[in-house]
C-alpha cells in the first residue's frame, strides 16, 4: 500500500495495543512501526530500476526479516522504556502486529512481495486492492486526524474511532474482495464462451477503486486484456489482444536487465517496437486510461535501447492522459455501463 496508508494504519494499531500505557506515543511508534518494512526505498538511491524493482518488497518484506525486527525491535524497546513497565510480550505484540501487517497488506496489490525471501524469489500479489485506495484508506486518515486531537485520557471516544476506523475499513477490504471473485467468476465464464484457450488469468483494482477491474489472460502466443465492473450485469467481455513478441528480445536474453524484467514480470510481459525504440512492458501494473483506450500505453513500460531513460518505471504516466472526460469514463464503468 502507499506510504501514507501505512502511517495511519500503523498509528491506529499502535494506539489500539498500546495506547493505555504509552499515551500518543503509541501512535508515533504504530506509524514507525508500520513503514518499517519500507527501508528498503534507500536502496533506489544506488541501484538501477532492474536491480531496485527486484529489491523492493525483497527482503525487508519477509517473513524472516519480520521476525528478526519484531524480537530486536521489543527487546530493545522493553529496555528503552522499563521506566513505563511495558512488559516484553507487549512489545512484541506491537511490533510483530504492526510488521506483519504491513507485509499482509503489500501482498494484496500487484507488485508483489518476497515472503519466503532469502530462500524462494516466488514473489505473492493477490490482487484485490489498488496500491493507493481512498475507500480503504479514508476511515483510517480521518480517525488518525481524531485521535491526535483527542485528549488522551478520553479513553471511550478514543476506542470509538479506533474500532470503527477498523471496522469500516476491513469492511471495504472484504467487499473489494467480494468484487474480485464475482469478477474472476464472469471472466472463467466470458473466456470459455469465447473459446479463448488461457493458461492462466489474473484481476487486478484499476486505481483508486475496488469496482472496476483490468483483467490480461494468457495464451501461449500472447495476452488477452479486458475491463470489467464488479457491476456489470451483461456476461459478455470485449478483449483486446497483444502479443508477446518475445522473439524480439533475440540477442538479448542474456542481459542482466532484461532477466531481471522477465522475474519481476511473472511472465506477463509484452515486447514491441514503437519508433525506433524497443520497450518491454509488464502487463500487472494495467494500461494508462486502458478502460477509455483499449490500445493505451502500459503503466509499466522499460525502454531497452536506452536503460538510462528508466528512472522511474513503475508509475511511468499513470495518469498522464487523464482529463475531466478520461474520470467521467472511469466513473461510468465503474458503474456497470
Amino acid at each position: 500500500m502507499d506510504s501514507i496508508t501505512h502511517i495511519a494504519f500503523g498509528a491506529i494499531v499502535g494506539e489500539a495495543i498500546a495506547g493505555k500505557r504509552l499515551g500518543k506515543r503509541a501512535m508515533f511508534l504504530g506509524a514507525i512501526a508500520q513503514s518499517l518494512p519500507d527501508i528498503d526505498f534507500v536502496a533506489s538511491f544506488w541501484l538501477s530500476a532492474t536491480d531496485n524493482v527486484l529489491v523492493h518488497r525483497g527482503f525487508t518484506h519477509s517473513f524472516l526479516f519480520g521476525v528478526l525486527a519484531t524480537v530486536v525491535l521489543a527487546a530493545g524497546s522493553e529496555r528503552w522504556h522499563r521506566a513505563r513497565a511495558v512488559p516484553l510480550w507487549t512489545w512484541l505484540l506491537f511490533w510483530g502486529s504492526e510488521i506483519f501487517l504491513h507485509l499482509l497488506l503489500d501482498a494484496c496489490n500487484a507488485y508483489g512481495i518476497g515472503w519466503f525471501e532469502p530462500f524462494s524469489d516466488v514473489r505473492f500479489s493477490f490482487h484485490i486492492l489498488f496500491v493507493a485506495d481512498p475507500f480503504f484508506s479514508a476511515p483510517l486518515g480521518i480517525a488518525l486526524a481524531a485521535l491526535m486531537i483527542l485528549d488522551s485520557k478520553k479513553t471511550f471516544a478514543r476506542r470509538v474511532w479506533i474500532y470503527t476506523a477498523l471496522t469500516i475499513s476491513a469492511a471495504y477490504f472484504l467487499y473489494a474482495l467480494n468484487n474480485k471473485i464475482r469478477v474472476d467468476k464472469a471472466t472463467r465464464a466470458a473466456l470459455k464462451s469465447r473459446q479463448i484457450e488461457a493458461e492462466r488469468f489474473f484481476s487486478t483494482p484499476t486505481p483508486l477503486n475496488s469496482w472496476l477491474w483490468y483483467i490480461v489472460a494468457e495464451t501461449d502466443s500472447g495476452f488477452h486484456a479486458a475491463y470489467r465492473s464488479s457491476l456489470d450485469e451483461k456476461p459478455e467481455m470485449s478483449f483486446n489482444y497483444f502479443p508477446q513478441r518475445d522473439e524480439l528480445l533475440a540477442g538479448m536474453n542474456d542481459r542482466r536487465d532484461v532477466q531481471q524484467l522477465k522475474e519481476f514480470s511473472q511472465g506477463y510481459y509484452t515486447v514491441e517496437i514503437r519508433t525506433d525504440t524497443l520497450i518491454f512492458n509488464d502487463l500487472r501494473f494495467g494500461q494508462i486510461a486502458g478502460w477509455a483506450d483499449p490500445d493505451g500505453k502500459f503503466v509499466f513500460h522499460y525502454y531497452l535501447n536506452y536503460p538510462e531513460a528508466n528512472l522511474m518505471v513503475i508509475q511511468r504516466g499513470r495518469f498522464s492522459n487523464w482529463n475531466e472526460k478520461t474520470f467521467r469514463s472511469m466513473v461510468r464503468r465503474m458503474r456497470g455501463e
